[in-house]
């Protein structure tokens, strides 16, 4: 059966395509990088020309593994770029131990030079710790953002699907490297050819990054209750100084015990319970991602002293903060 398309013309200044250098990091998100990379792909073939180029590349050049297993043959190196060339870091579970003191100091030397560098995933992580987030907004998976915000003061963490501030662009994981890669083609060239790309990847809602990346919590609690909407939001914004229920309730216009009811009804818990639950899982995300003290992620949550936030934890996890933290290191390096 012959193929049927409709080339899309597109005004290129320039006989040379664009080159985008992945950097593919030790158990990258595949399919973080693989909607970036298709998306490069279906605009060379719906355009009829060679829009985009690309290589694949990493700390030695050789194999790499995404978070699946599965291995990827590289194109090379970390070497010389052109300033031309735009860099995403394509990365996903322990970035902090793919992110080596070369990776930075070749990312550094790159950036000097005006270079467009990105991160997908939680490619925000290498970027920031290179530095090149100083003073940027960003935005990072949302299981990462509570370690993120902890460890990078000076980085604007947003809950954005994607972000580009400047000649640096981050986004959320997952199918957010299309949104990101649609709005680089419709800045390149226009449109109606990063809309054909869209259509051909069955991709109907494109989103800008004016949109979230969690759902919202009515949505994401199975609940339509406006005043317990809030609460639950004043809650999760207010974890290293947790508000007492009384003010909680005082605050959206209702009685402790209105407010008691309302989670005994939806939730099945009492609001301290639910609280508790909220700032223990943010514990759990702090031990379990940055090299924060057992103390200092305490503190970081609410807990006034190690002890009583070891006890609260071992009531929630079945397990001790140490013992969470010595078993994460196990399956780090193991």
């Amino acid at each position: 059966m012959k193929e049927q398309r409709q080339v899309v013309e597109v005004d290129v200044e320039s006989t040379k395509p664009k080159h985008f250098v992945f950097v593919l990091l030790d158990k990258f998100s595949l399919l973080s990088f693989a909607s970036a990379l298709d998306s490069l792909r279906i605009a060379n073939r719906m355009s009829g020309r060679e829009l985009y180029s690309w290589s694949l590349v990493s700390e030695g050049g050789d194999i790499t593994h995404c978070s699946a297993g599965t291995s990827f043959k590289l194109d090379g190196d970390l070497g010389e770029l052109s300033r031309d060339d735009t860099v995403l870091i394509c990365s996903g579970v322990d970035v902090q131990k793919a992110t080596t003191k070369r990776l930075l100091s070749w990312l550094r030397r790159e950036a000097r030079k005006g270079i467009k560098i990105g991160g997908l995933c939680t490619g925000a992580y290498t970027l920031a710790q290179a530095g090149l987030l100083d003073g940027k907004r960003a935005t990072i998976h949302w299981e990462n953002s509570d370690s993120f915000t902890e460890e990078f003061d000076e980085v604007e963490l947003t809950k954005s699907v994607f972000l580009v501030d400047g000649n640096r662009m981050t986004t959320a994981g997952g199918t957010s490297s299309i949104d990101l890669m649609l709005k680089l083609i419709a800045d390149d060239f226009g449109e109606e050819l990063a809309n054909s790309v869209a259509d051909q990847m069955i991709y109907s809602t494109i989103r800008t990054d004016q949109d979230t990346q969690r759902l919202s919590v009515p949505t994401r609690i199975g609940v339509r209750h406006p005043k317990l909407s809030q609460v639950i939001q004043m809650m999760e914004r207010n974890i290293e100084e947790p508000i007492s229920p009384s003010i909680l309730a005082k605050d959206v216009g209702m009685s402790t015990r209105q407010l008691e009811r309302l989670f005994r009804r939806y939730l099945n818990r009492s609001p301290k319970r639910y609280y508790m639950e909220l700032r223990l899982q943010k514990a759990r995300n702090l031990l379990m991602q940055t090299d924060m003290t057992v103390i200092n992620v305490a503190l970081a949550c609410g807990f006034a002293s190690p002890s009583h936030f070891s006890k609260c934890y071992r009531a929630h996890y079945n397990t001790t903060p140490y013992r969470e933290r010595g078993a994460q290191a196990g399956r780090t390096t193991g």
